[in-house]
């Protein structure tokens, strides 16, 4: 089991390891950084700096020699710059984006939880220093942090083996920065297919109806669904077991529950007449206090968890990967469900306090590799298309071969949150499907604020749990306008150049470009600045705020525009003129804004 590393000292460097340390001062051709490279337990080491094609980008690789004992070589690259100008830190899991103190505790990244990569932001959004680290797999240490004592921001990454760190100080916006960093990885990652259907709203079951699910119950909410423009339905929590407690005792079997489901493969096919895929939830790493695999799977388990009255599976013992894959490959190969959602992958990655006798491999990220990937390989051989959903707290580049979507972590009722952490993902999610925390809302919730919700999600997939069948007309149109904004211009919002802007103030503006097509969401009363030459043009506003203005770096001359208020109705249409550069005009909270050249 890889220890957690020890805490930063307090000049913002790495604790000294106990251990033979050979030191490497490494020129970046950068100005106003410092570097160096350390072997901890080697007595030689090769770096090389690498110059990229844009300007103020380099990567450095580190090889160390053998190790110098029977212990395995950890390599350090450490670094610093002068923190001037800078308006928040940026990483994968959200969160705040205040500047943490270099004596924070490191995080961990590996492919079970989180991604190497980080981004110090200064003014207008420029990237100070994002960095990224090669390895996509076994856990990669990290330190960051402000100087308190030299006002310096100070980095260290560290892994075991040989090191490769990509370092970009261009000053361009961090999210192109950011995504340069997820094209970088996928350089040495098989390529992934995601099909459109990963794209398609979803209607998951779980806000609407938590554990108390049948299979008649969840058939109604479908059939209201599919009218609405939703593609998907995700079966949650509550399938394989007829309690209705918060527990996952009876986790592990994976077998429908024989009263609430008794005839699941004629469930499913019922579903998808309506034309909705089926996804089935699924908790890998447990295996639950009461369940009928507990008696052969119980030597094979990392920790127990007695709050959630369940184990965590140790997904290096081959016992417990083929257990898992033949109970999750039956719902795609005897249900004909369409895909999987996969959840607590990061549980995995929980203080261990036992261990599998038989392990076939060191580390639990390779473990949870190997499963996935056996795994994948046996639900691609009966449907090739197979959707998988993963969360946020595992979306790092590792998993992209074996997920077509990452959903935002839990967020209920957080309109906020769900627009950053979907914005989040969309920076490192490579290929895969970025989709909203299931949307819930109060049953008295106005129309207007529906769209609100649905707005925070405009630039992902929009999933919703409500009960349906208690909306209201106009809540229900809320709904099904978005979604229908959605799906005609997906290309557009989920697909494209994308850019959230001020992510230290939670994004107040968000925005997407493909060709001569932009979009944007609209969060607080700022103004709009169009770049570039464009023939079409969205703005979603979910401000109270209804005064739109949009402020242009050229003449925009004669187009047309169309308000609609939050439920498609529309508001205004006509053409317009304009010889200067700015443009106001009143769109409602939960409206939209469309402009075209004629």
């Amino acid at each position: 089991m890889t220890q957690a590393p020890q805490p930063l000292s307090w000049d913002g460097s790495a604790h000294p390891s106990g251990r033979t340390e050979t030191l490497a001062e490494i020129d970046l051709g950068l100005p106003g950084v410092r570097a160096r490279a350390v072997a901890v337990g080697a007595g030689h080491l090769a770096v090389r700096v690498l110059p990229q094609a844009e300007p103020g980008v380099v990567i450095v690789e580190v090889t160390p020699e053998l190790p110098d004992d029977e212990q395995p070589v950890r390599t350090r690259i450490e670094w610093r710059l002068p923190c001037t100008g800078a308006t928040g830190y940026w990483t994968p899991l959200s969160g705040t984006r205040w500047l943490p103190p270099s004596w924070a505790l490191p995080r961990i990244a590996s492919l079970p939880k989180g991604a190497p990569v980080g981004s110090l932001v200064g003014t207008a959004d420029a990237a100070l220093c994002t960095f990224a680290v090669g390895e996509t797999v076994l856990p990669v240490s990290i330190g960051e942090g402000a100087v308190e004592e030299t006002g310096d921001f100070s980095f260290w990454v560290e892994h075991e083996g040989p090191l490769r760190l990509r370092l970009d100080l261009s000053g361009r916006h961090f999210a192109d920065t950011v995504r340069d960093c997820a094209a970088w990885w996928a350089e040495s990652l098989p390529a992934s297919t995601v099909p459109d259907a990963a794209f398609d709203p979803i209607f998951c079951t779980w806000y609407a109806l938590h554990l108390t699910i049948t299979a008649p119950e969840v058939e109604r909410l479908a059939a209201l669904a599919a009218p609405l423009g939703f593609g998907a339905l995700i079966v949650d929590d509550g399938w394989q077991t007829d309690e209705v407690g918060r527990s996952y005792a009876t986790t592990g079997d994976w077998q429908p529950a024989p009263v609430g489901f008794p005839d699941f493969a004629e469930h499913v096919a019922r579903i998808r007449k309506l034309g909705l895929n089926y996804l089935l939830w699924h908790a890998l790493p447990f295996l639950g206090d009461r369940s009928a695999a507990q008696a052969e799977l119980a030597p094979h388990t990392l920790a127990h968890l007695p709050m959630l009255e369940t184990s965590v599976l140790d997904p290096r013992s081959p016992l417990v990967r083929a257990h898992q894959v033949e109970r999750l490959a039956a719902a795609v190969e005897q249900h004909g469900v369409d895909g999987l959602k996969i959840d607590f992958i990061d549980t995995f990655m929980r203080e261990a306090t036992t261990a599998s006798p038989d392990p076939d491999c060191t580390e639990v990220a390779e473990g949870v590799r190997r499963l996935l990937a056996e795994l994948d390989t046996r639900l691609r051989a009966t449907r090739p298309e197979v959707l998988i959903e993963h969360r946020q707290q595992y979306m790092g580049p590792g998993l992209w071969p074996y997920a077509t979507m990452v959903r935002a972590t839990d967020c209920p009722h957080n309109v906020t949150e769900n627009r950053v952490r979907c914005a989040d993902l969309r920076l490192t999610a490579g290929p895969l499907a970025v989709h909203a925390d299931p949307i819930t809302w109060h049953p008295e919730e106005a129309p207007e604020q529906i769209a609100v919700f649905l707005i925070a999600s405009l630039f992902a997939t929009a999933q919703v749990s409500v009960d349906l069948a208690a909306q209201s007309p106009e809540q229900s149109a809320a709904v099904r306008f978005w979604l229908s904004v959605m799906r005609e211009h997906r290309d557009l919002l989920q697909r494209s150049g994308f850019r959230p802007h001020r992510p230290e103030l939670g994004y107040p503006l968000i925005e997407a470009r493909s060709g001569a097509a932009l979009a944007f969401g609209r969060y607080a009363a700022l103004p709009v600045k169009v770049t570039g030459e464009w023939d079409s043009l969205l703005l979603a506003n979910a401000e109270a705020d209804t005064l739109v203005r949009l402020v242009f770096d050229r003449v925009p001359g004669r187009f047309s525009l169309l308000v609609q208020d939050a439920l498609g109705g529309t508001v205004a249409q006509s053409t317009a003129s304009v010889d200067g550069t700015e443009f106001t005009v009143h769109v409602p909270l939960g409206g939209l804004l469309t402009l075209g050249r004629d």
